[in-house]
């Protein structure tokens, strides 16, 4: 079988699994955000924090109970870092430093586990397993939180009500995280993924020295890892390495994890609006622009020729070989169109053009289909800037979902659209001005302009993947891409939830023979084009300097 069929058959099966579960998964988490029953252990969590489910939330209240959260969870996370020579557990690892701390505290619960240390030879079980693992779960939960709030602004009219931050929040991990978590990690238990605690231990000699590895709750982390879209690896390695990641099957299986709750959120949305083709049309929209990025990425990655490039089948540095080209490809677009950041390839391998795809791929939005929550919720943004193109264009006051989209509405999404690509541009024009930050990269020219623009975009787009030729285990950029992390991730919920309290206090107005059908394939196209065109324009010279100046010399 030739490998270019093989990839095709991985993207067929991956497609039809997704399909199977598309449906009831979709339908399921409708029901869950919509229920007013409290199971019995909610009812404890909420007596715990002294939360009242019930009460409804404005868009200000909400947006108080996200960052509340997250700052409480920061700071958590943070000092348990700090302490950590003193904990039992610890394998013997000494704490962790102050800007290392804050920019991994920053990333967890950004959800986008940027690691700037190595995860076997820095981070003991108690870090790993009550810090890092509980933000893979509450950070992800946030994030549907805050897509399903949106949901509630279009859904709803005459209130400013959007829901019970906590409530949508425990919901979340209680129902839907941990359940398929618990299923998820057997499985990858049973393709060989290791789960113990067991200490330091040597596994023999190597190039006239010892080898030591370190065992721990692995299969659980990997599987909220992928699921929840996080991505930070327990090794150094991540999805490369086999106690992660052990085989084809697995591979595809992460592949599946991590695609399964943001396409399926689709078919929550079109539930709740009440309207399954909206959620099919978005769902169209986010397939389209994944196939392809994969398709892209797999002709990019065989296309190049040479004597070594031919022996191998391809670029074959840098990837596995027991993936192979295709199954890196499909994992590389899948984890860079989300803000799962987690990698089976070395990223800074690809081919130039290759290379590009994935810094394009998060600098669309990671909305194809992004991450759990923020890949709705930025989908649904490019929607209604679509939609306020399309009214442009014939002269009528746009609307969608039987919403009008007027000045304040249009402000919101902007302010969403342009936050991130000022995060990214002016920390990479920062960083290559200054005399020390440049001196991190491996590689001179247009390659290593790649990886601090890559780093930037990996962390403002929180993602958390990277080029991995740069060293960013230094102060300056341990805290740039920190504050990086954190503004990307809760400045747009800000202008996410604005927008979503001005339409839930709308009164809805009904569709007549000049309303713009957004459950068409006429506005799937819209809607793809738009987001291409917004992302081509404002992130074309940066791509220019960087990966294409590369790929077209090559």
């Amino acid at each position: 079988m030739s490998p270019v069929l093989a990839g095709v058959l991985q993207m067929l099966a991956l497609t039809a699994a997704l399909a199977l579960a598309y449906r009831p998964l979709g339908d399921y988490m409708a029901r869950v955000y919509s229920s007013e029953k409290h199971l019995r252990v909610e009812k404890w969590i909420y007596k715990g924090i002294g939360a009242n489910p019930e009460a409804e939330m404005r868009w200000t209240a909400y947006l108080r109970g996200v960052l509340a959260f997250s700052a409480v969870s920061v700071l958590f996370l943070y000092l348990l870092q700090r302490l950590q020579g003193a904990l039992p557990g610890s394998l013997g690892f000494a704490s962790i430093d102050p800007d290392q701390a804050f920019n991994t505290a920053a990333s967890f619960v950004s959800n986008t586990n940027w690691q700037s240390y190595y995860g076997e030879q820095a981070m003991g079980h108690v870090v790993q397993t009550a810090g890092l693992a509980v933000q893979n779960f509450v950070s992800a939960a946030v994030g549907i939180a805050v897509a399903v709030a949106l949901v509630r602004g279009f859904a709803r009219s005459r209130t400013g009500e959007l829901g019970n931050f906590w409530a949508d929040l425990v919901r979340g991990v209680v129902r839907i995280l941990v359940p398929i978590s618990v299923v998820g990690a057997v499985v990858l238990v049973a393709c060989g993924a290791i789960q113990n605690f067991s200490g330091i231990h040597d596994v023999g000699q190597f190039m006239g020295g010892s080898q030591q590895w370190n065992g721990g709750a692995v299969a659980s982390q990997e599987v909220i890892k992928e699921l929840g879209t996080n991505g930070g690896g327990y090794f150094n390695a991540n999805s490369a390495h086999p106690f992660e990641n052990p085989d084809g099957f697995s591979n595809l299986f992460e592949v599946f994890l991590i695609l399964l709750i943001p396409f399926a959120l689709t078919r929550t949305f079109g539930r709740m609006v009440g309207s399954i083709r909206q959620g099919y049309a978005i769902l169209a929209t986010m397939a389209t622009i994944w196939v392809g990025f994969v398709a892209l990425m797999m002709w990019t990655e065989y296309a190049h020729h040479g004597p070594a490039f031919d022996l191998a089948g391809g670029a074959m540095e840098g990837k596995e070989t027991r993936f192979g080209i295709a199954a890196s490809a499909i994992f590389s677009v899948s984890t860079t169109l989300t803000s799962t950041g987690a990698v089976n390839s070395f990223h800074s391998s690809n081919t130039g053009l290759g290379g590009g795809l994935n810094l394009l791929g998060m600098q669309l939005g990671e909305i194809a289909p992004g991450g759990t929550g923020s890949g709705l919720y930025g989908m649904l943004i490019m929607a209604v800037i679509a939609v306020f193109i399309a009214g442009l264009m014939v002269g009528r006051t746009p609307e969608y979902l039987g919403k009008k989209i007027g000045t304040r509405e249009i402000k919101f999404a902007a302010c969403y659209i342009l936050i991130t690509p000022a995060l990214v541009l002016v920390f990479t024009a920062v960083s290559m001005a200054l005399p020390t930050p440049p001196n991190s990269m491996l590689n001179s020219g247009a390659h290593g302009f790649s990886e601090i623009l890559y780093a930037y975009t990996s962390g403002a787009n929180n993602n958390g993947s990277a080029f991995a030729g740069l060293s960013a285990d230094t102060q300056w950029f341990n805290t740039t891409i920190g504050l990086a992390m954190l503004l990307g991730r809760f400045l747009p919920m800000v202008f996410v939830l604005a927008l979503a309290g001005s339409l839930a206090e709308q009164t809805p107005v009904p569709a007549t023979a000049g309303t713009l059908r957004t459950n068409k394939p006429l506005f799937t196209g819209l809607l793809v084009g738009t987001i291409l065109i917004i992302t081509g324009l404002t992130y074309f010279p940066a791509l220019a300097l960087g990966p294409l100046a590369e790929g077209l010399a090559s």
